[in-house]
């Protein structure tokens, strides 16, 4: 490895090199570099030194579901192609019966996650959400529920007239075991204010998952790039997001979201290459020392993107799903029904040179398939 570091001519990148080779942190300062110096090739390279020293060669997958209770949301954030007014054609909003009924729909079958994120509906309180928790644990105790972005929390917990630490609490008693990394999109005030600019701030979105760590809640982090931001933006942003697992330990993962282009109004901008996508799971891989998943959501990226991802610092495809998603669908992902048996995820994982590995939702592993 230090031959290979030695090829690289750019005294700072060496440098660079030289410290991730090493272990040692680098400062923002030097991922900005990244971003804006290093090659592609320089880039897998050293994304890679960490993965396999985090996660050797293990890619990580789960069985999993999507409950999506609406898509009727309080804000209209400019670069989402989910949201539908009441009345829509597009629109929907489950009863507590018909998501139930989604669970149900999983009887018998070898599912460990029920995943519940949608739109901010103006009119359910926590106890409307904590009931059917409570519903959903009553029918199928060991599903684990990773349920409700810090943007519905932020809503749901206010209108409930709770405080944070009470309202995280009381999902927690009903049946929260976890929480997903959404609304997180670029934490910079400016730039937010122009993508978002009712959404929840970006401090209350680090209050949240901070809160809800310290309860033993643990969450996933995302961040919504290729639009807008800058590359100091995105650093910024992981600096963020890094400072708090140095603190509370609590993220198990961090995902990169791609800005998709349809059916939005920020549609103008297009979309980043394959290549800038790889080039951004690879600084996420090297900055985010001490995240220990890289998650490639493969029905954002694609499955060939998602498979290139492994070998740039990702070490998680997500799971399954079973057509039970269409956030990303219909803001133009190549996938309109994203559905993977485990069988395809682990030969997509073979086919990039690593070995499959189910998960559960926290990382333990539930099954090994060597190569």
């Amino acid at each position: 490895m230090a031959d290979l570091i030695g090829y690289i001519k750019d005294p700072l990148l060496r440098e660079i090199a030289e410290k991730v080779a090493g272990g040692t942190r680098i400062s923002p300062a030097e991922g900005i570099a990244l971003y804006e110096k290093a090659d592609l090739a320089v880039l897998g390279l050293l994304a890679g030194i960490v993965r396999r020293r985090i996660n050797g060669n293990y890619a990580y997958y789960n069985r999993n579901f999507h409950i999506e209770p609406t898509n009727k949301c309080i804000y209209n954030c400019r670069f989402c192609s989910y949201h539908k007014p009441d009345g829509d054609p597009e629109s929907w909003e489950f009863s507590q019966e018909e998501m139930l009924g989604i669970v149900k729909g999983f009887d018998g079958r070898n599912v460990t996650e029920v995943h519940i994120v949608g739109g901010v509906h103006p009119g359910h309180d926590i106890h409307y959400y904590g009931q059917l928790l409570r519903r959903i644990k009553d029918h199928r105790p060991s599903l684990h529920i990773k349920a409700f972005s810090a943007i519905e929390l932020d809503h749901m917990i206010r209108i409930s007239g709770l405080t944070l630490k009470q309202g995280l609490q009381h999902l927690r008693d009903c049946g929260l075991d976890s929480i997903p990394g959404g609304g997180a999109e670029i934490f910079d005030d400016e730039v937010r204010k122009k993508i978002a600019p009712e959404k929840s701030t970006a401090d209350t979105w680090l209050e949240i998952h901070e809160t809800a760590h310290n309860l033993g809640i643990s969450s996933n982090a995302t961040m919504l790039y290729g639009h807008i931001e800058q590359y100091s933006h995105r650093v910024g942003h992981m600096e963020r997001l890094r400072s708090l697992q140095d603190r509370t330990k609590g993220f198990n993962a961090f995902i990169p979201l791609k800005y998709r282009k349809a059916n939005n109004s920020m549609s103008w901008l297009g979309e980043v290459s394959v290549t800038e996508d790889l080039r951004n799971y690879a600084v996420s891989r090297i900055f985010l020392d001490n995240i220990l998943h890289i998650k490639a959501y493969w029905p954002m990226t694609g499955r060939e993107t998602a498979q290139l991802s492994l070998s740039f610092g990702a070490d998680d495809l997500d799971g399954t799903i079973d057509d039970t998603t269409r956030i990303y669908s219909m803001a133009g992902a190549e996938d309109e029904h994203p559905s993977m048996p485990a069988g395809e995820i682990c030969l997509l994982i073979r086919e990039a040179g690593f070995e499959p590995a189910e998960r559960d939702s926290l990382y333990n592993l539930i099954n090994t398939f060597a190569l």
